[in-house]
């Protein structure tokens, strides 16, 4: 059985891959695709734990898809406004979007 911090340094890793993605790239499509990874991590822990600290139930899987559902909702709102920005600007690039600005 593979111990919980091999899980949990994974995680981790994949967490910073998503983050360092999401603060450096000026591309729209690729800063929500370092989101996704950002919450594919989370998942992991959320499934590592649940498994760990209590294999015969299921509760750390059933809030992992929640967490999947929430993730995929985001993902298409994210697109539809790239698209609709990208219409307006013909840019996907994240400097150029001044529109939602206050």
């Amino acid at each position: 059985m593979i111990p919980l911090s091999y899980y949990l340094v994974l995680a981790a890793l994949v967490f910073c891959i998503g983050l360092f993605g999401a603060l450096v790239r000026k591309n729209a499509v690729l800063v929500l695709l370092s989101l996704e990874l950002m919450l594919n991590a989370i998942v992991l822990n959320l499934i590592a734990f649940s498994n760990f600290a209590t294999p015969v139930t299921i509760k750390g899987q059933i809030f992992s898809l929640f967490v999947m559902v929430i993730a995929a909702s985001e993902i298409g709102l994210g697109l539809a406004i790239v698209l609709f920005l990208y219409r307006k600007r013909a840019t996907i690039e994240m400097d150029k979007f001044t529109e939602l600005k206050g």
